[in-house]
């Protein structure tokens, strides 16, 4: 590859090397017989079954492969219940009765493997001892090879599963409530008179993180324990500036940037956009749209890499969603889309989407979709981490609301007054006033950065996912739950129509259909301030929405009988399933919060109150000499009490967190007990040491500050 004068590599021939360590379709083509090649492009392409027959030969073809290109052991690839990937790697190598060693993979180590399930979270759904679990192939997401230190690991997307076949992971919910969504949104398309062969979700999701020093990371027990900072006082400079937004970006950080692209394009990751994000020290990466299920293991990838990379530059990539207190935390914002088979964008308004009965009828499903079940959009993306980032000023409100913009809700309010719209306002163009300046296509509607839930052309973006999450929870849920707004908005309809409706009265029945759903659900669109107290105050007293503020609050409604029912009646999770992962995330906020706090506990004692001392004694010994020379000593003394008003301050915050942690440990909800104790002692604590920080000097704090962190070093 070649290199700049710098002594970087440049970036590599993206039309070349895009998907070079994926064993994608060309690939496929290129090895596989003819008869097995179109058997398993009917599963990825038609949603057909896996035909075992043929795992052999695809095995054969994969592992010669990827032995051609230095890889020496495989694995099944899975996402558990952690949110994270995990992997156990079998070698290639088989000693045969030669003494020799030969490089075997057959069809049955492909399509199934076996690991520990004892040790992943379960949520009730088998004991302890139970420990068997099956991983399944996804034929769907296409094998990859990940590259270390001049050797290779072939990874296999699979699906993990229990003995006695509940969903242990994240897959098989995901790809249930894919086929739900495509059984619905194509039998709503047959009764539109527009059939396709089938519907998928379209995702892509956007990726923001914070890089810092990695010297500095190695520094900070929080943030190498808890992945954020539990202590540190605000820096003289943070990001009110607003210069760091799509400014130019650092040579160090670009040089890593170029770094990533070449490895997420080799891994077939389409990523489109790179830039710097809102806070100092933060940034974003965006692919285009793919299949969801694909654009799920994607991001996986995407943060895996991100982490890995950064230390080839001497960074550490923070993918917290808030790794720093009073400054922007990071997001993953979710695009969703429905596409058909034939390339068809099923949420594409058109020039005229007054008219355009099928978007409507797509568009008014989303609607009656998110103010149905807001509670099960909170609850998916609901998270210790992400709870920093809601509501507060930087991010979308815990309140979920729609987006739809002038033109679209102009629609909306036609059909809601009249049960028809007979225009769609126009997008025009915008003059700049200089006769140099291109006159610019307008949009027929503004953005709204504070929506949660916004219509941004052709797509919804889900702006509430946090930037840590696995995206598959989100999109489980929202397949989910537009299907079910789909399949009820076309039974409606196919009730209204008979054998051979003439084309008139399809529009008719549409039409009333989409009215009668617009009036009941509009409640949930806002196309203003989000973070207003105003908009706070209607969406709850005048609209009915909820205001689930904290994840043990939304996780509550998690197995609310309407939630249980959508999710079985669409085959995507069971009751225990569903119990199994609400389970899980209680505990796992308990667990965030226990760490923080034993974390916080242990740097106050064991760093900060040392450095408050030390600066006392050396207050003291300053007084003492000021005073063997007659010196005025009032403001050495006003100094020392003000650290001891502090240390004071600090020591009785910690015997409060102390006793608030051994509490929430015996309550009955540890999730709440923690929410309600833990929380405001750890703000407490922080309070204290943050005062600290400011009046001990540098050279005796024992900890990178933020001004060291976000500023120096890129």
């Amino acid at each position: 590859m070649p290199t700049l004068t710098n002594g970087h590599a440049m970036v590599q021939d993206v039309e070349k090397t895009f998907g070079q360590n994926t064993f994608g379709l060309s690939e496929m083509k290129s090895r596989l017989p003819k008869a097995v090649f179109k058997k398993l492009t009917a599963t990825i392409d038609k949603g057909e079954p896996f035909d075992e027959t043929v795992a052999d030969a695809v095995a054969l073809a994969m592992k010669e492969w990827a032995v051609e290109r230095g890889a020496t052991h495989y694995t099944h690839w899975f996402q558990p219940l952690t949110g994270r990937t995990a992997e156990k790697h079998d070698s290639f190598i088989t000693p045969n009765a030669g003494g020799g060693a030969v490089a075997e993979f057959s069809g049955k180590s492909l399509v199934q493997g076996e690991p520990d399930a004892s040790s992943f979270p379960g949520g009730g759904l088998r004991a302890t001892f139970e420990a068997r679990g099956y991983t399944a192939y996804d034929p769907t997401s296409p094998a990859f090879l990940v590259e270390h230190n001049g050797s290779a690991t072939l990874c296999i997307p699979t699906a993990f599963a229990s003995w006695t076949g509940e969903a242990l992971d994240h897959k098989i919910p995901l790809l249930r409530s894919m086929n739900a969504l495509d059984t619905q949104a194509s039998r709503a398309l047959d009764l539109l008179g527009e059939p396709v062969g089938r519907v998928y979700a379209t995702c892509g999701a956007e990726q923001e993180y914070f890089l810092i020093d990695e010297a500095f990371f190695e520094e900070r027990p929080d943030l190498l324990v808890a992945g954020r900072t539990l202590v540190g006082a605000a820096p003289p400079r943070g990001q009110e500036f607003d210069d760091h937004y799509f400014g130019s970006i650092p040579e160090r950080i670009m040089a890593y940037m170029n770094a990533v692209e070449a490895e997420l394009y080799s891994l077939g990751v389409p990523v489109a956009t790179r830039h710097n994000e809102v806070a100092p020290g933060q940034y974003e990466f965006a692919p285009i749209f793919e299949n969801a299920n694909v654009a799920a293991d994607h991001q996986q990838v995407m943060m895996m890499v991100l982490q890995r990379v950064a230390k080839r530059f001497g960074l550490a990539c923070l993918l917290h969603e808030k790794p720093f207190a009073g400054i922007n935390g990071s997001g993953k914002h979710v695009n969703w889309s429905m596409s058909t088979s034939t390339g068809e964008n099923l949420l594409d308004p058109g020039d005229t989407p007054h008219s355009n009965l099928r978007f409507l009828f797509f568009c008014t499903a989303v609607v009656q979709a998110v103010h149905t079940h807001q509670d099960l959009l909170r609850a998916s993306i609901a998270t210790a981490a992400n709870d920093h980032r809601l509501g507060a000023n930087e991010a979308p409100p815990a309140i979920l609301s729609i987006f739809l913009g002038d033109q679209l809700s102009d629609v909306f309010e036609q059909i809601t007054a009249t049960g028809t719209a007979t225009e769609s306002k126009q997008s025009g163009f915008l003059g700049l006033g200089s006769p140099v300046l291109p006159t610019l296509p307008r949009h027929a509607g503004d953005r709204n950065r504070t929506s949660p839930f916004a219509f941004t052309g052709n797509k919804f973006e889900f702006r509430a996912v946090g930037s840590s999450q696995s995206v598959s929870f989100p999109l489980t849920v929202l397949n989910t739950i537009v299907a079910e707004a789909i399949d009820d908005l076309a039974t409606k309809l196919d009730a209204k129509l008979g054998k051979r409706p003439s084309k008139k009265a399809l529009e008719a029945a549409v039409r009333e259909v989409i009215t009668d759903s617009i009036r009941e659900h509009t409640k949930v669109v806002f196309n203003g301030d989000g973070y207003s107290d105003a908009w706070h105050k209607e969406a709850v007293e005048e609209r009915g929405l909820l205001n689930l503020k904290t994840t043990p609050d939304a996780l509550a409604t998690l197995t609310d009988a309407k939630n249980v029912a959508v999710f079985e009646a669409y085959d995507v999770l069971t009751e225990a399933e569903l119990e199994s992962r609400k389970d899980i995330l209680s505990e796992q906020y308990a667990l965030t919060l226990n760490v923080e706090a034993a974390t916080t506990e242990s740097m106050a004692k064991t760093m900060v109150l040392p450095a408050a001392l030390r600066y006392l004694a050396e207050i003291g010994e300053g007084a003492e000499s000021a005073e063997d020379l007659g010196l005025d000593t009032s403001g050495a003394k006003a100094l020392a009490e003000g650290v001891v008003t502090q240390v004071n301050a600090l020591q009785k915050a910690l015997g409060t967190l102390a006793k608030a942690r051994a509490a929430a440990h015996k309550a009955a909800d540890e999730s709440m007990a923690m929410k309600d104790k833990v929380i405001p002692a750890l703000t407490k604590v922080r309070a204290a040491c943050d005062a600290l920080e400011k009046e001990v000097p540098a050279d005796l704090w024992p900890l990178p500050t933020y001004r060291d962190m976000l500023f120096t070093g890129k």
